[in-house]
């Protein structure tokens, strides 16, 4: 099949009437264009594309299932993004902290190059781990939450803040342990007025209709 065709438009040639002559090789009808864009018509296909509707969803759900991952599905990224952005900012602290030691033991050559190396891979790895406990904490409380509640909103966030920063410095004394929720509620509060922020300003920008 030519290219020609695929750049000609849709056309649909009118019906013969009752006086025109029986069609003929030799009879020519005026193509009348169809009011459609100019697209290709598939050649594969017996139909035009163009009759078809573009405003479908973008994926297919179950029926009944929810529209959004959930706190189960969105755990393991949280979780591997945690250990990796905790062993960035580790190793970043540990060529800070390896340059400052060497510069004041006046370490040079490769005992420089090994102190540097131990320092990274000593804090980074300390940092990853520290980052990914506590988004294994938040995750795992986070899941419990909208599984006994049964719905996945902002307070479910608050709680499991809190009870991450309870559980992480459980094991310090009371004090440390309160000062931990207390950190944790902040920081997901935090977070929950950005949410809410996020979603005014959304409906807010939306266009109304009349």
């Amino acid at each position: 099949m030519s290219d020609d065709y695929l750049r000609k438009p849709f056309s649909l040639a009118p019906p013969p009437t009752v006086d025109d002559p029986q069609p003929t090789s030799t009879t020519n009808y005026t193509p009348a264009t169809s009011t459609f864009s100019s697209a290709p018509v598939s050649p594969y296909l017996n139909y035009d594309s163009r009759f078809l509707q573009q405003a479908q969803p973008e994926f297919i759900f179950p029926e009944g299932a929810n529209k959004q991952r959930g706190r189960f599905e969105l755990a393991f990224s949280q979780i591997g993004t945690s250990v990796m952005i905790g062993g960035g900012i580790g190793g970043l602290a540990g060529v800070y902290n390896g340059i400052k030691v060497t510069n004041a033991l006046s370490q040079t050559g490769k005992l420089r190059r090994t102190q540097l190396i131990n320092h990274v891979m000593k804090q980074g790895s300390g940092t990853a781990n520290t980052l990914g406990t506590l988004a294994v904490l938040y995750s795992a409380c986070g899941v419990l939450l909208q599984y006994v509640r049964d719905q996945d909103d902002n307070v479910n966030t608050i709680i499991a803040g809190s009870a991450t920063g309870l559980l992480y410095k459980s094991t310090a004394g009371l004090r440390k342990c309160a000062l931990g929720g207390a950190i944790g509620l902040g920081i997901s509060s935090l977070y929950c007025l950005y949410l809410l922020a996020q979603e005014s300003n959304n409906t807010n920008s939306s266009p109304k209709f009349l």
